[in-house]
């Protein structure tokens, strides 16, 4: 009887707070981070950094417009016209192999992978997203130069207009990333020299031949 009691008044008292869930937590979390989502950035002078652009073949239209973020935000950083270089591939998946490629020529000193990926009826969309960011980041650990992560993962059409055109667009932060990130590895590595990261020796970045614009760089 007693215990009775004693629960009875212990849930009464529980019920009096809020307690919110971890659904509830993890809204009002992504509430708060799209409240702010402005990413600011230091002044940055790219006149002497080379940025590599990977974009690829799916949905052309949004795919273009992100690129022409990337090169608004690389003018003004005051990247020079010359050493932007852009290539293309067909789809997220090839992404992150093409950047290897262009890392290990020794001819850029950051890469922006470009893309668009929507959901659909079945798991392809993850395994996609996935293995395209883990790729980008493991070329970027091995290779010591920088890749950034410019593939929208969407559930919608809706969803990726929004971030692909207008004042949304994504490839304006992309390209100041990429800047920001080249003179980063510039100044850790000593004027931008590659290290070897196992994969035999590199070609010295100030030596190395300009990629040519197409595939095959």
């Amino acid at each position: 009887m007693i215990k009775s009691i004693i629960l009875s008044i212990t849930l009464a008292y529980a019920s009096s707070f809020h307690i919110p869930t971890t659904n509830s937590l993890l809204r009002s979390s992504l509430s708060a981070i799209d409240s702010n989502t402005d990413l600011t950035f230091p002044p940055l002078d790219g006149s002497s950094s080379r940025i590599g652009i990977i974009r690829t073949r799916w949905n052309p239209t949004y795919v273009d417009s992100l690129v022409t973020g990337v090169k608004e935000s690389l003018k003004e950083c005051g990247v020079k016209e010359e050493n932007v270089f852009v290539t293309e591939v067909p789809g997220a998946y090839e992404l992150p192999y093409a950047a290897r490629l262009l890392a290990l020529s020794g001819t850029v000193d950051s890469i922006v992978a470009v893309g668009t990926l929507i959901k659909g009826d079945t798991q392809h969309f993850e395994y996609i997203a996935d293995a395209t960011s883990n790729g980008l980041m493991s070329v970027g650990l091995q290779t010591n130069v920088p890749c950034v992560f410019g593939v929208l993962t969407c559930n919608t059409e809706e969803q990726v207009k929004a971030r692909a055109t207008g004042e949304g667009n994504h490839g304006q932060g992309w390209g100041k990333t990429a800047v920001e990130m080249a003179l980063l590895r510039k100044d850790a590595l000593g004027g931008g020299k590659q290290q070897t990261m196992g994969f035999g020796e590199l070609v010295d970045v100030k030596g190395g031949s300009l990629p040519s614009k197409s595939i095959g760089f």
